[in-house]
């Protein structure tokens, strides 16, 4: 038998940066509340211990950010990535509630620094945590315990009682059974889970990196969903970016990602271009390229630049390939040499004259190719010539559980629950249909976690 343990006011599972938004949120209404995180605590936070930035609407230059960023402008970015794919109301509610986190999340402790140059170009639109994803966590959990917020690691949920849209209790792998007046879910998605994975992907998700955490693997939302909760969001379409094929199989982190591809072309194993490199700002596109080397042959595919380009960029974990002619290249990363020799003349041959500049949308193009490079197209042709070998690197999944404004899950016949709320990845596939613009994933768990939380502790007290 579980043994039955003191009634809290407000359960939030997860550890991550929306659970904990939820749970001070909570707690500064006066709310009992009980932390559950799956992980040890040297693991804990889920994929918030590898972000380093946060989207946020604002109306004027700040201290870290260099000039205005308005909701309606946030808006049409969102609208961009996600082919319009996107609830309107909930999206423009989110952009709308991201302006008051610069200060709402610095009250918690948490601490900005300026934008990281380089190919992010994020100056004026999103804030970086000074320290990281992991100081940033740290300042989290520091303001929670200082509050009284309870916080149990190792403490994974293995079931749900929920009746008629009313969460009753929670019981973890120990047996032990946890009851509350309203239920906060911020255990992410299903992207650690590659048998799952496997249902949409086929075999190819077994060449799929997992970037964050190996904890994720989906267990509350499919919890949710067998016990009547409406889902939100195709199950194919995640937040994936191309990262070193190098990378360990999960937790890689963002010092795997690579930022370079805008700066050379990109060849599948059989040493042929696939899509245009140049085709936007590289935050507005850098996670398409996952999905795109998912589409590729075995996974895997190799960016291709010249010295020119080499400290561009930020480097990454692993150093690139070096060889001094492309058919040595094609040679050191297994590729047929008079193919990628034949792609990279071929490329050169089609790029016209313009100025480089990689922070705005330049007039350095191709032209007679297919496809095109139609920004930031120079010529490959300065010895020594370098490479990265890339995989999928799955960030996060986009199906998750339907809410509404107030953090709401909505039950499959259109009810909304009486008392279960939702936050982070779970949710994210209301606001992330397709696409992704950097930084808009914390955005997203830290706006409708502080909502969760404060409905979830006016629920349970009324």
């Amino acid at each position: 038998m579980p043994r039955v343990e003191h009634r809290y006011d407000v359960l939030v599972i997860g550890g991550g940066n929306a659970a904990l938004c939820a749970a001070i949120s909570a707690r500064r209404e006066g709310a009992s509340v009980l932390v559950l995180e799956a992980s040890s605590a040297f693991w804990r936070g889920g994929n918030t211990r590898h972000t380093r930035n946060m989207r946020c609407a604002h109306d004027e230059a700040t201290e870290i950010l260099t000039g205005p960023y308005t909701e309606d402008e946030f808006f049409e970015d969102l609208l961009r990535v996600t082919k319009g794919k996107t609830d309107e109301v909930l999206a423009r509610h989110m952009i709308h509630e991201s302006k008051a986190m610069l200060t709402w999340i610095a009250e918690q402790g948490v601490r900005w620094q300026p934008s990281l140059g380089g190919t992010l170009s994020l100056g004026r639109t999103n804030s970086f945590f000074l320290g990281g994803g992991r100081a940033m966590l740290n300042a989290l959990y520091a303001t929670a315990e200082r509050l009284g917020v309870e916080i149990r690691y190792e403490a994974e949920v293995t079931d749900l009682v929920i009746e008629d849209g009313m969460f009753i209790s929670a019981t973890m792998k120990d047996g032990e059974m946890v009851t509350a007046g309203a239920l906060v879910a911020a255990a992410g998605g299903f992207e650690s889970n590659i048998t799952w994975l496997k249902q949409y992907w086929g075999e190819a998700a077994d060449n799929f990196l997992i970037r964050g955490t190996g904890n994720n693997k989906g267990t509350i939302l499919k919890l949710l969903l067998d016990k009547g909760v409406q889902e939100v969001g195709d199950p194919t379409q995640c937040h994936a970016v191309a990262i070193d094929a190098r990378a360990p199989k999960y937790d890689g982190g963002i010092i795997t990602r690579l930022d370079c591809v805008v700066f050379g072309i990109v060849v599948n194993k059989n040493a042929e271009r696939f899509y245009d490199e140049g085709e936007d700002i590289w935050p507005k596109r850098y996670a398409i390229w996952g999905r795109l080397v998912a589409a590729q042959p075995d996974q895997i595919a190799y960016i291709i630049f010249d010295a020119s380009s080499l400290k561009l960029f930020m480097p990454s974990l692993y150093p690139p390939i070096a060889a001094g002619t492309i058919p040595e290249l094609a040679c050191e990363l297994g590729l047929d040499p008079d193919a990628l020799r034949k792609t990279v003349n071929d490329f050169n041959a089609a790029v016209q004259p313009g100025t480089f500049d990689d922070k705005i949308l330049d007039d350095c193009r191709t032209e007679g190719l297919s496809p095109p490079k139609t920004h930031w197209a120079r010529r490959i042709e300065v010895a020594p010539f370098y490479a990265y070998p890339v995989r999928p690197g799955i960030t996060f999944t986009y199906l998750g559980t339907r809410v509404n404004k107030e953090a709401r899950m909505l039950m499959a016949d259109g009810r909304p629950a009486a008392n279960i709320f939702a936050a982070g990845e779970i949710m994210a596939g209301n606001v992330l249909g397709e696409g992704y613009a950097a930084g808009i994933g914390m955005t997203i768990g830290a706006v409708f976690g502080r909502i969760a939380g404060r409905e979830a502790a006016r629920n349970a007290r009324n």
